[in-house]
């Protein structure tokens, strides 16, 4: 047979089985940048510090960086302001440029698996194969006798990824990790919770939703949608003709809705139930194809876990148990060095990007 003509591909590290020191986590949404910096103890991992800064409008868009000065400004100015010094930094990527896909193949060998992924990834990959970064995790889901496995792969557009290796480094950061949002709060999740219960993971942020199911330790359901909190904000916004910062109080129940309640009633039930058929969506996959596995509960993250009485509207759309992501909740912190209320209400939030400063680089 004649030589086949392989198309190149390039590696994209992912975080999967590093060992050594600990990254600073950089979350960089549509609206904020998140930074968390954690250490280890004794007794597990412990807080160093953690804020987040709101980006230009339209900076960042659908996980495109469209504003590369302004979002490495806002970064700077953080790192500057928490006073960090560690630049071994990780970072997440979500959206369009972003796919991950579980494919079902033959056990093989670490090497016979690379080099068939990267020979067949054009069937699976639906961008041409030379724009994209690639990598896997075989999952070891066969069991004793089984000849065949899951393995989970991933493709990011190198254009995407590039325009943020490129700003990192331009404010001497240095990006040695590339995550993906899924894995990020999967990551935070076994942190805190173990690998043995079966939940729906839901982290609403500005502009997008990410769901990832886990099943005994291993993502089964795992989808990006482009809806988000921000969606409320604007709605409020335009409607009543009022300021950003007016719409996102009232959105978070922080201050009354007053003579405005009853549009603002009708703003949030046809908003928030997209965002619940959106759920139901994947949950009602996981139980098609897991039927003998039922869920146990579902944890909510992200800004959108905070919008005023969304998580009591899922939990009785759903019938799980719904329970606010507390990323930071087997941590230690000093009092006095973070304020403890400031942790609880921002760390719904902050899941991502915790589960991001959980890794480590080998670099």
């Amino acid at each position: 047979m004649p030589e086949k003509n392989l198309p190149t591909v390039s590696v994209m590290n992912l975080p999967f089985g590093s060992e050594k020191d600990l990254v600073v986590g950089l979350d960089i949404g549509s609206h904020a940048v998140k930074v968390c910096q954690l250490k280890r103890t004794s007794n597990g991992y412990a807080i160093v510090t953690l804020g987040s800064i709101v980006l230009p409008e339209g900076a960042v868009d659908d996980g495109t960086l469209n504003d590369p000065e302004a979002v490495g400004k806002a970064i700077a100015d953080l790192f500057s302001n928490l006073k960090i010094k560690n630049r071994k930094i990780g970072f997440s990527i979500s959206g369009y440029s972003v796919i991950v896909k579980k494919v079902n193949l033959a056990v093989m060998e670490d090497a016979q698996l690379e080099e068939h992924i990267m020979t067949e990834a054009e069937q699976y990959i639906p961008f041409d194969i030379e724009d994209v970064y690639l990598d896997f995790q075989d999952l070891k889901t066969n069991t004793k006798g089984a000849d065949r496995t899951d393995v989970m792969l991933v493709a990011a557009k190198k254009e995407v990824v590039d325009d943020y290796l490129e700003m990192l480094r331009s404010i001497n950061l240095n990006p040695v990790i590339v995550d993906v949002d899924g894995f990020a709060l999967e990551n935070c999740f076994e942190h805190n919770y173990g690998k043995d219960e079966n939940v729906a993971l839901v982290d609403i942020g500005a502009a997008k939703m990410n769901i990832n199911i886990i099943s005994q330790g291993i993502s089964v359901v795992a989808r990006d949608i482009v809806v988000g909190s921000r969606q409320i904000t604007e709605q409020i916004q335009n409607n009543f003709d009022i300021g950003f910062e007016e719409a996102e109080d009232i959105k978070l129940g922080l201050v009354p809705a007053g003579e405005k309640s009853r549009e603002i009633e009708g703003i949030f039930s046809t908003t928030c139930t997209q965002w619940v058929l959106e759920v139901k969506k994947a949950i009602d996959l996981y139980h098609a194809n897991h039927p003998d596995q039922p869920l146990k509960k579902l944890i909510l993250s992200g800004g959108g876990a905070k919008v005023n009485g969304f998580s009591d509207f899922l939990a009785q759309e759903t019938g799980l148990e719904v329970e606010l992501f507390n990323p930071f909740q087997k941590m230690t912190t000093h009092p006095k060095a973070i304020d403890p209320d400031y942790l609880l209400n921002v760390g719904p939030e902050m899941t991502i990007v915790t589960g991001i400063a959980l890794r480590t680089s080998a670099i």
